[in-house]
């Protein structure tokens, strides 16, 4: 007698395209409340539900998605995240993926970012401080892998060294930016990498032309809204455009976003040091996707818009690069990995990121966490229970709060 468990998951031919934004939205939801770990545990969690729990797709597909999103800039996990609701439910199964999956970390957020407001003792408290010093681990733990992953000969070390150089010389979202994309040009001019293999579409069917429209969109608001930001002036406007930027530009994984937001919210005024890199520690601590630190940035701001519609309008924001460049790439994927001089633009591009995100180490996250020995020798056990010991994110921010605590300021 044949049990259900016995019953093989639907052919992702069957399954694709067939289910409902509820359906979608529910699954996420799920993932969104428990993936703790980051976007590669995310990833993780997505095959085990999709492909063989679910059977949405197939290995084959997910594989190729989970390349393409990496190779795109963006928060890797919930690209593809949107473009399995999208796949399995059209456009608003990939919002209610989006949704489903981001909603629950932002909340937390934005109530943290409130708890900061309304209590103002908690910024200056021991267990903000000893968040501030896991914020110090974390991104530390981050450096070190991508640079082992990222710059794996002398080139590409160099040119995160470079990037880092200048973006402790020019510390502004000019000085990353640049370094971005001249680690680009020389890994384009350099680096001589081979083509990826060809493999079997996904079909998630976005035609190409709404895929050329998406990519046209995200060109024109990344280079059109410093554009209107500088006609219009106001604080929203450069916050607006800051944001998006940092949505853009993200490439190596989700810490990169940490000195490209800095850069944007700290220099204008909007949140003070303590009070980001408090909300940086404390993302580490919800399950979901980095990004949605965003949100608690928003929430926390100064003005001119902060509270929920703050929190809420940055968040959006922020993912909204990510949205244009997955279904923007979708349709032309297959030809594009094929071109041997993108993979060495984007390897040079990985290798520069590792660079900023070295120099955000220094200045703001060191900077602002470490002023004892007691901080360092917390950030220190900290950095090896993350590293050696391979304990979870949220434990080590948890004992970093409870040392913070314990130990006088």
């Amino acid at each position: 007698m044949t049990s259900p468990r016995d019953i093989a998951p639907a052919s992702p031919a069957s399954a694709r395209g067939r289910g409902h934004p509820a359906e979608v939205f529910f699954a996420f939801l799920r993932l969104g409340l428990t993936s703790f770990g980051g976007p590669v545990a995310h990833l993780g969690y997505f095959r085990s539900e999709f492909v063989q729990r679910r059977g949405w797709l197939d290995d084959r597909s997910f594989s190729d998605l989970v390349a393409l999103c990496q190779f795109l800039p963006g928060p890797a996990s919930s690209q593809v995240g949107m473009a399995l609701g999208l796949s399995r439910a059209g456009w608003l199964g990939c919002l209610s993926a989006w949704l489903g999956f981001t909603m629950p970390s932002a909340i937390a957020m934005i109530l943290f970012a409130h708890g900061i407001q309304q209590w103002a003792g908690l910024a200056a408290g021991g267990a903000v401080q000893g968040l501030k010093v896991a914020a110090v681990a974390v991104v530390a733990q981050a450096v070190w892998g991508m640079a082992r992953s990222l710059c794996p000969d002398r080139t590409r070390a160099g040119l995160a060294l470079f990037a880092a150089l200048l973006t402790l010389a020019l510390p502004t979202a000019l000085g990353q930016v640049a370094a971005i994309v001249l680690s680009g040009v020389v890994g384009w001019l350099v680096l001589k990498l081979p083509p990826q293999p060809t493999v079997a579409q996904a079909g998630f069917r976005v035609p190409r032309a709404a895929g050329a429209a998406a990519l046209a969109l995200f060109f024109l608001l990344l280079f059109g809204l410093p554009l209107l930001s500088g006609l219009v002036g106001g604080r929203l406007a450069g916050q607006i455009e800051g944001v998006y930027r940092a949505g853009a530009l993200v490439f190596g994984g989700g810490h990169v976003v940490l000195p490209l937001l800095q850069a944007t919210v700290v220099p204008a005024g909007m949140v003070g040091n303590p009070e980001f890199l408090a909300g940086y520690g404390a993302a580490q601590a919800v399950p979901g996707p980095l990004f949605t630190f965003a949100a608690y940035l928003g929430a926390v701001s100064a003005g001119p818009v902060g509270g929920w519609a703050g929190g809420l309008l940055f968040l959006a924001v922020i993912f909204l690069p990510a949205f244009l460049l997955v279904v923007g790439a979708l349709p032309f994927w297959d030809s594009l990995r094929q071109h041997g001089a993108i993979q060495s633009a984007l390897a040079g591009v990985n290798a520069g990121v590792v660079g900023v995100l070295l120099s955000a180490l220094y200045d703001p996250v060191w900077t602002s966490a470490i002023h004892t020995r007691a901080d360092f020798g917390i950030g220190l056990a900290a950095f090896g229970l993350l590293v050696y010991a391979r304990v979870s994110p949220v434990i080590v921010v948890l004992l970093c709060a409870a040392a913070g605590l314990a130990i006088p300021g």
